[in-house]
């Protein structure tokens, strides 16, 4: 989705930001980033697409910036007495980094579930690690509470106008080499980086507009602009872990309503495809959300052309394990891989007869499973051209007359489906009564048993499927048996518990499939 920002027309709350950015400090420790021209998607997608190589920072990230400018402007009492923050990764690091440079002592919280590798880079800076919490928030409320108790400063990760200002020197770079940009997209969290490049830009020149790029599970500033005031997200999604905010900044948001042109809104399979993209120009692994800003850029391109655009390829940090995912989903994202759930008739050649209506088209998976005598249901990826050849192949079914329904966007099929297909309740009696649920759960030694730990025995689980994304959280599809006074119980259970459950008993792919 795509959102304007009617801008107030005033810079009240953005004026102060062009002397702090032009003072900035952040050259001691972070470098002038190249900006990339990129050949494979300027061709494809008929605009000349440039990258800002903020993964080519020390630190592999933007927040290198923004946390030294903030350290560097503290009094020689507060460095005395060292920082402390809260992070999942990139911010931790840049903290960490200034202190070494700095020479002045730093604890940074960080939740149980950050990954190894991210946790070892923060130490090898020298700073002191304390895991504490299953996520950011839980984090972050320690963090603050030790550093009141020890009158320390805590340094934000994004809402502090120091902050917003060592970030808004990319703004600056940008803008001192090329003022002949149509755009710029920047991805949003917090709002940091946003608001200083969009107070620079606004207050320098008037012709590059600013857009920031939220993932749709984590739009914190979309759901802030449509309701005029800051609002707090009831859920956060976790796989682009860099902007997993549930609120955008104070600070931040004065000044992007002041000087940002609109904010766009991309899908994670759309966010996946666009770090394959930046691999194919750059041979860069970007982190998901390093890639947020071109999945935006992507998105806006589609309805223009011959246009200058510059995305921010903001953060290089992956998780070794999250590239399976990535690559699996970077197909649907690039709409060029189709889900679909195809009904045939249980009798000799119906599958060939099937067959023969993809062609040549390459089919990435074929998941069958016996519904009855009658009928099977079949799940079939399939390699698309573009959105055309798809319409084609929806036509030849028809014709054909084979029923079928498109699960592409279906959340279940994606993340759970496609692994188990063949598990359809094999057990059925008129007190039967199964209910589908799917939540998450911080990955943890121990995770599992506490889930059902505080599950509890009162209910018989009929299905579980744990999909682990390679990030701080997984996904659960869970079947819970349950019905009358029990569903009622059940209800006001899982309310009581720690864990967002969304139930997902009417789905189609479940009732498809599994149910």
């Amino acid at each position: 989705m795509r959102l304007k920002i009617k801008k107030t027309g005033s810079f009240k709350s953005s004026k102060k930001y062009l002397d702090l950015i032009t003072n900035s400090k952040v050259y001691d420790v972070a470098t002038n980033t190249p900006i990339t021209f990129a050949p494979n998607l300027s061709t494809k997608l008929k605009n000349d697409v440039f990258l800002k190589r903020e993964d080519m920072q020390p630190i592999f990230s933007f927040k290198i910036r923004g946390a030294y400018n903030k350290i560097a402007h503290l009094s020689a009492q507060q460095k005395k007495k060292g920082v402390l923050t809260a992070s999942a990764g990139n911010h931790a690091q840049g903290v960490a980094n200034a202190c070494k440079k700095l020479k002045i002592p730093c604890l940074i919280f960080m939740p149980v579930t950050t990954p190894d590798i991210k946790v070892r880079s923060v130490k090898r800076l020298g700073a002191k690690v304390q895991l504490f919490g299953d996520n950011f928030d839980q984090a972050s409320k320690k963090a603050i509470q030790i550093a009141k108790e020890k009158n320390c400063e805590f340094i934000e990760a994004f809402d502090d106008p120091m902050t917003i200002a060592g970030q808004g020197t990319v703004g600056k770079e940008i803008l001192d080499v090329d003022q002949s940009l149509d755009v710029i997209f920047v991805p949003v969290g917090g709002g940091g980086l946003l608001a200083g490049i969009g107070a620079w830009a606004a207050q320098t020149q008037s012709k590059t507009k600013i857009y920031g790029v939220e993932v749709e599970d984590s739009a914190c500033l979309f759901e802030a602009i449509k309701a005029n005031k800051r609002v707090r997200l009831r859920e956060v999604g976790l796989f682009a872990d860099g902007v997993a905010v549930e609120r955008i900044g104070k600070n931040n948001f004065d000044v992007i309503k002041e000087c940002v042109d609109g904010v766009i809104t991309v899908s994670i399979d759309e966010l996946c495809a666009a770090v394959k993209d930046i691999f194919e120009d750059t041979r860069v692994l970007s982190e998901p959300a390093g890639a947020l800003a071109l999945a935006g850029l992507k998105k806006y391109a589609s309805k223009i052309s011959n246009k200058r655009l510059l995305a921010i390829s903001s953060g290089a940090n992956v998780n070794f394990e999250r590239l399976s995912y990535i690559v699996e989903r970077s197909e649907v994202g690039e709409k060029r891989e189709k889900l679909i759930s195809i009904q045939i008739p249980e009798r000799p050649g119906s599958f060939l007869r099937l067959c023969n209506i993809f062609g040549r088209a390459q089919i990435t998976e074929f998941n069958y499973r016996l519904a009855n005598k009658s009928i099977a249901n079949v799940l079939v990826g399939i390699k698309t051209d573009n959105e055309d050849a798809f319409k084609m192949l929806k036509l030849k079914l028809t014709k054909s007359k084979f029923k079928f329904t498109d699960l592409t966007k279906n959340q279940i099929s994606n993340d759970h489906l496609r692994h188990m297909v063949g598990g359809h309740k094999s057990i059925i009696s008129e007190t039967d009564s199964e209910r589908l649920f799917r939540c998450q759960f911080p990955v943890k030694p121990g995770a599992l048993v506490g889930f059902l730990k505080d599950f509890g025995a009162k209910w018989n689980i009929s299905l579980f499927h744990y999909r682990n994304l390679g990030a701080a959280f997984a996904n659960v599809l869970i079947g819970i048996e349950a019905k009358g006074k029990s569903a009622t119980a059940l209800d006001k259970h899982l309310k009581s518990l720690d864990y967002s459950f969304i139930e997902e008993t009417d789905n189609g792919a479940y009732k498809e499939f599994l149910k």
